[in-house]
């Protein structure tokens, strides 16, 4: 097999270990994996080199929340939010009539649209949802452009009930008929845990109804209010919760006593100017958190990791490091993806080759020069993606 040296690496985070970064590194990519790692001056021969000039390296970020299938536009609903309309759940039906208009290839389109505008920002690794189509023929058809499209699918039929349909009726077919036409292609399933969509105990009957076909569990918790979300996701050991924004002390205690990992969501925030989840409290506490940019036409309409580091760093008084990790290792976590054969977010030799190499000689650039784009080149699987940019 080909083999590809990276060298010139001022700075190579690796998340591997203790988290420290290490001084003119390289290594080298073979078979889709890092055969090798260590300093430049001991890189063994390789058939191709890249030479990155002095530029900082780390793992290709991992984003574990996202809504990439729909179709339609929210512009207008975001303008009156900005305006002082205050955000509410009900918004969601306005995407939902335009995706069930929309054919499986439209969504796959615009979602790998999306995925490569993430993949130019770094992003190696990439959840995406259904929960737009909210009938049986619509969230079929989504989960199998979402399959076509993510590394891991969540069912959301749970997001909200459409309009014009009983609610027992709705919850009926989403743990029923639905899920068993969206399970080939999905791992998770998902539910919108908050005040206008469903509450704790629909939330449960749910859940378990994906537990019982075989689906890892994620909650949307704790978004607008005090939902009850979060604790339910640690009391039936889902593998994230997301949102997090309103936390009693209670809430931070069960997340730092469990598995279950804090997905915060920053761009949601700014955008439907809710409080920021307290992040330096749970990571005090020690919790696990993840970051992720809910990319989605209402409440989030970006790809972009860096941002949400940068803002991590710079409002939810995280560290770089810390939001770094967060958005890398951490994140592999709320997926079950942080160790084994096919483990994201960390560099390690024999592990898979996702890297990104930034135009700067540090991480701590994506906070210092917040909004630049600094993402010089990115490999997925050991092979270097093209973007019809100038990188290294």
């Amino acid at each position: 097999m080909t083999t590809e040296l990276i060298t010139g690496i001022r700075e190579l985070t690796t998340q591997a270990g203790d988290g420290a970064r290490l001084r003119g590194a390289a290594l080298v990519i073979e078979g889709g994996r890092i055969a090798w790692m260590g300093p430049a001056a001991e890189a063994p021969a390789a058939d191709r080199r890249t030479d990155v000039g002095g530029r900082a390296a780390l793992p290709g970020w991992v984003d574990t929340h996202t809504h990439l299938v729909f179709a339609g536009d929210r512009a207008a609903e975001f303008e009156a939010r900005m305006a002082g309309q205050r955000y509410e759940a009900g918004g969601i039906n306005t995407t939902v009539q335009a995706t069930r208009a929309a054919t499986e290839e439209q969504l796959i389109g615009n979602a790998a649209r999306l995925r490569r505008e993430a993949e130019a920002q770094g992003t190696t690794f990439l959840e995406t949802k259904t929960g737009y189509g909210l009938d049986l023929e619509s969230e079929t058809r989504s989960a199998s452009a979402a399959a076509a499209v993510a590394d891991v699918v969540s069912y959301l039929g749970a997001h909200v009930v459409p309009q014009g349909v009983d609610r027992r009726d709705y919850l009926d077919l989403v743990i029923g008929p639905m899920l068993a036409a969206v399970a080939p292609f999905v791992q998770y399933i998902d539910a919108f845990c908050e005040a206008g969509a469903f509450d704790v105990e629909e939330t449960r009957e749910v859940l378990l109804a994906g537990r019982a076909a075989g689906l890892g569990l994620r909650v949307h918790g704790n978004q607008l209010g005090f939902s009850g979300g979060v604790r339910l996701a640690v009391e039936l050991g889902a593998a994230s919760v997301d949102h997090c924004n309103h936390l009693e002390a209670a809430d931070i205690d069960a997340l730092a006593s469990s598995s279950t990992v804090a997905t915060l969501l920053p761009a949601c925030d700014l955008s439907t100017r809710e409080p920021f989840p307290p992040a330096r409290r749970l990571l005090d506490a020690g919790a696990s958190i993840a970051l992720a940019t809910n990319c989605n036409p209402g409440t989030s309409y970006t790809t972009s990791m860096p941002y949400c580091v940068a803002t991590a760093v710079l409002q939810m008084g995280l560290t770089i490091e810390e939001a770094v990790c967060a958005a890398t290792r951490g994140a592999a976590r709320a997926v079950g993806r942080e160790h084994g054969t096919d483990a994201v977010g960390s560099l390690r030799v024999g592990g898979l080759a996702d890297l990104q190499v930034l135009d700067a000689p540090s991480v701590a650039h994506l906070a210092y020069r917040p909004g630049v784009p600094l993402t010089a080149a990115v490999w997925r699987r050991g092979v270097r993606l093209e973007f019809g940019h100038r990188g290294v």
